[in-house]
């Protein structure tokens, strides 16, 4: 059985239950109250007891995780206040992923892999475009094309359209407009980076549950730059986070989580979700725990995640709240209602009041309960409480096991190839010779009429199979 890990400490010592882990969590409060240092002292603490850990750096912070703490000035403080005696500082075993390969080995995933309802969210269709979408999967997936990339989806996007007529019977209506409005989302995601992300090798979840020296890996992602695309981040987490769901066997309750997965900026991830897509996010987070897999969120405010998904959970630390305005006041009190009630802690005015690495935190405990709330004081993490220098992260990422796996991108054959040779096939071998017409010619026989509707049909289909073959090139993007 893992040791319990102590996470807060003022007379009352607050401790999570490893064998709890998987019943989620929430980390909440205002903007620099603390929330990066608990998720860090969470993250190291579950790699020590050998679970991995998966986590997104909004701000490099987090890289700190891979070196060990030092003289901190504030860190010796705290750990003498809290009577903690001599710190062990020490390194995590880092892996490092950027999306865009600068930070980090590269993290792709396959358009495929992606599906329909994920990639209508990242595109911010509506329901008809969404249709139309789920349409082209379904026709990739009937005529064995392969969609890994952005090129492929554009070549299957192009070839539905063309065909929208003969595929109508079956598969129902392709409109001009909704296609048009896809190509169009598709090249602002690409302007934002996202053609780095589609494509092979994808990422492999095994490479995410590493454990090293009997610790288990950190995953940190590089978001500060990938943040700046919050659709595309929030999809990718929220693709990752599935994915697991989809691939895990079930695991019952382990005495310990098989992965942690900490969501950073969640709001991010409810903002303007459409229904369909809050009931996926629903149904993942309350099934993943069978798998041994616990979701915690990092946000500003409890209020930020939808009650569907807060009451899903269980082990809580609440950071200070303002309560400037009376929407802030409304704020505070409802984050206060979701404790379990301590008549020691009048919580609604703590909030207001806690400091910074301060927290109200309640648990579960061994029956699954959450514990009457406490007030107390985050004890400080062992590894670096900041980021690390380029060079340290760089010698990191050449340390790595996986190193050199994921850095070339693999562009095997797949839709945009398969269609465009059989654009190549389809067209003539020789287009038949235009003639210039001629001043005072007779008007045309019958015959002569029959034989130029002919090769005017022949000419059409040729024009329409050397342009599927030019715009297939132009607008297959870099391979």
């Amino acid at each position: 059985m893992s040791d319990p890990i102590l996470v807060a400490k003022n007379g009352n010592d607050s401790y999570l239950l490893p064998r709890m882990a998987n019943r989620h969590g929430l980390i909440a409060g205002a903007t620099g109250t603390g929330k990066t240092v608990t998720l860090q002292k969470l993250a190291e603490s579950f790699s020590q007891r050998g679970t991995p850990v998966f986590l997104a750096d909004v701000k490099g912070d987090l890289s700190g995780l891979s070196q060990a703490g030092g003289q901190n000035p504030r860190i010796l403080e705290r750990a003498k206040q809290l009577k903690l005696g001599t710190l062990n500082f020490s390194a995590s075993p880092v892996v490092f992923w950027d999306v865009f390969g600068e930070q980090g080995h590269p993290v792709r995933a396959t358009i495929s892999e992606m599906g329909p309802l994920l990639l209508s969210r990242l595109l911010n269709l509506n329901d008809t475009q969404s249709g139309v979408l789920s349409i082209v999967f379904k026709v990739a997936d009937d005529q064995g094309m392969l969609l890994l990339d952005l090129k492929d989806f554009r070549a299957m996007l192009q070839h539905v359209s063309e065909n929208a007529s003969e595929l109508k019977s079956t598969y129902g209506n392709v409109s001009a407009a909704s296609i048009g409005t896809i190509q169009r989302e598709l090249l602002t995601l690409e302007e934002q980076g996202a053609d780095k992300f589609f494509g092979e090798p994808a990422l492999n979840l095994d490479d995410l549950m590493q454990t090293i020296d009997g610790r288990g890996a950190v995953n940190i992602l590089a978001a500060d730059k990938l943040l700046q695309s919050p659709r595309l981040y929030t999809t990718f987490l929220l693709w990752l986070m599935s994915e697991l769901f989809e691939q895990l066997p079930e695991a019952g309750d382990p005495e310990q989580p098989k992965l942690v997965f900490f969501f950073d900026e969640a709001h991010l991830l409810f903002n303007e979700a459409p229904k369909v897509l809050l009931e996926k996010v629903e149904q993942v987070v309350r099934l993943i725990r069978s798998k041994g897999v616990g979701v915690y969120f990092i946000t500003q405010n409890p209020m930020d995640v939808p009650e569907t998904v807060l009451g899903q959970l269980g082990n809580r630390v609440q950071h200070a709240l303002r309560a400037f305005t009376p929407k802030d006041q409304k704020a505070v009190k409802a984050a206060a209602q979701t404790f379990r009630a301590n008549p020691d802690v009048n919580v609604e005015k703590a909030i207001t009041e806690l400091g910074v690495g301060e927290a109200l935190v309640s648990f579960l405990d061994e029956k699954g309960i959450p514990v009457p709330v406490h007030r107390g004081f985050i004890c400080p993490p062992v590894s670096q409480v900041g980021p690390v220098t380029p060079a340290d992260r760089e010698k990191v990422i050449r340390a790595s096991v996986i190193y050199g796996h994921y850095e070339k991108a693999v562009d095997r054959e797949s839709a945009y190839e398969r269609l465009k040779a059989k654009a190549s096939l389809s067209a003539p071998d020789e287009p038949a010779p235009k003639r210039a017409p001629a001043r005072g010619r007779t008007p045309d026989t019958m015959a002569e009429t029959m034989m130029k509707s002919v090769v005017r049909a022949a000419g059409s289909q040729m024009g329409r199979s050397l342009i599927r073959g030019v715009l297939g090139s132009i607008l297959g993007g870099r391979r």
